[in-house]
């Protein structure tokens, strides 16, 4: 069985378009990279769990305040790369993200050192229009930013 996520993502209109949250993932193998390593706020959940619940969770897990309450859009399913589906609802929101406290996960690093260092599951989260967006998230909730937009529009001015 597919290991499954559930997430949020919020998005605002501006005079250029709509944009989107998006957080950056922490750790020493995303570091350094950009584009592909940025995800929808998110987390898995288990057989027994709503699936909803877990995305607000996960968001403020990850961003280190709870989701905002709004008018939910679900996006459906998307499946990654590595086989986990994400599922996924849009929430129109405008949070300052210049400031967010993750929570840690412990890896051994360097790898084979035999040290345990603990890092932020997320690194930062930032606002970006679509096209930039589309650049940075990993592939496989590309479909996602399509699903937003047949959803709400993107009304440019």
């Amino acid at each position: 069985m597919a290991r499954t996520s559930a997430g949020l993502l919020l998005y605002r209109r501006r005079s250029g378009g709509v944009e989107v949250m998006l957080a950056h993932m922490g750790g020493p193998f995303w570091a350094r990279r950009d584009a592909g390593a940025w995800s929808i706020p998110k987390g898995e959940y288990g057989p027994d769990d709503d699936p909803l619940a877990a995305a607000r969770r996960e968001f403020e897990e990850e961003i280190g305040r709870p989701a905002p309450d709004g008018a939910l859009t679900a996006l459906g399913e998307v499946r990654q790369s590595g086989g986990k589906v994400v599922i996924a609802w849009a929430i129109e929101a405008d949070i300052d993200v210049s400031e967010i406290e993750s929570n840690t996960f412990t890896l051994e690093w360097p790898r084979g050192s035999g040290r345990m260092r603990e890092f932020p599951e997320v690194d930062r989260a930032d606002w970006l229009d679509v096209e930039t967006a589309r650049e940075k998230l990993v592939k496989g909730q590309i479909a996602l930013l399509d699903r937003l937009l047949e959803s709400v529009g993107d009304d440019r001015d």
